[in-house]
C-alpha cells in the first residue's frame, strides 16, 4: 500500500493542527503492518512435501524415543517422526500427532510463518524439527482448538479442564506423498 502524500493533504486545510495529526498518524500506520507474511510455498522432495524450513529426514527420533529424550526435562531441541492424527481445519496452522503412549501433541509452526494441508493428512507420516515443551493449554484455547478441528457445540462444552501435555513447535515439517 502506498503512503499518500502528506503535503498534498494538508497543503490546502484550514484546520487545527491537532485535527491533522491523528488523521496522518492513521494514514502511516495503515502503511505498516507487523504480521508476518506468508509467502513460501511448500516444496516437493520424493517422498515428503517440505513445508517452512527445509528439512530432512535425517536423525529423526520416533514418539518412542521422544519418551527417552524428554525424561527429566521441561523442553528440547530435537528432529520427530510421528504419525499425524489431523490438522486445523480452517488454516492449517497446527496439526496434532500421536504420542507412543496413545495420546496425541499439539504441532504449531514458527510465527505461522508457514500451514499444512487442511485435510488429508490423517495417518500420514511427518518428520518435525523445533522445540518440544512441556505447556499447560487453558480451556478457552482447548476450545478454540476443538472449533477449527470442526467438533460440534456439545463436544466443546465437554471441554473443562485444562491440559498439561507436551507441544512442538516446528520450524520445518516434512510430509509423507
Amino acid at each position: 500500500m502506498k503512503t499518500p502524500d502528506l503535503r498534498a493533504i494538508t497543503k490546502n486545510m484550514k484546520t487545527s493542527p491537532f485535527l491533522v495529526l491523528p488523521a496522518v498518524l492513521l494514514i502511516v500506520s495503515c502503511g505498516t503492518s507487523t504480521a508476518p507474511e506468508v509467502t513460501q510455498a511448500p516444496v516437493q522432495t520424493a517422498k515428503y512435501t517440505v513445508y517452512g524450513d527445509t528439512i530432512t529426514a535425517d536423525n529423526a527420533i520416533t514418539m518412542a524415543e521422544f519418551d527417552k529424550a524428554i525424561a527429566g526435562k521441561d523442553s528440547a531441541d530435537l528432529k520427530l517422526s510421528a504419525e499425524i492424527i489431523s490438522s486445523c481445519a480452517k488454516k492449517g496452522c497446527w496439526m496434532n500427532v500421536k504420542m507412543a503412549d496413545g495420546g496425541d501433541m499439539m504441532v504449531r509452526f514458527v510465527d505461522y510463518g508457514f500451514f499444512v494441508p487442511t485435510a488429508g493428512l490423517e495417518g500420514k507420516k511427518t518428520v518435525m524439527q523445533g522445540r518440544a515443551k512441556r505447556d499447560i493449554t487453558d480451556v478457552a484455547m482447548l476450545r478454540h482448538y476443538a472449533e477449527d478441528a470442526g467438533k460440534s457445540p456439545e463436544e466443546i462444552a465437554k471441554i473443562t479442564v485444562p491440559d498439561t501435555s507436551w507441544t512442538f513447535l516446528a520450524e520445518g515439517v516434512l510430509i509423507q506423498e
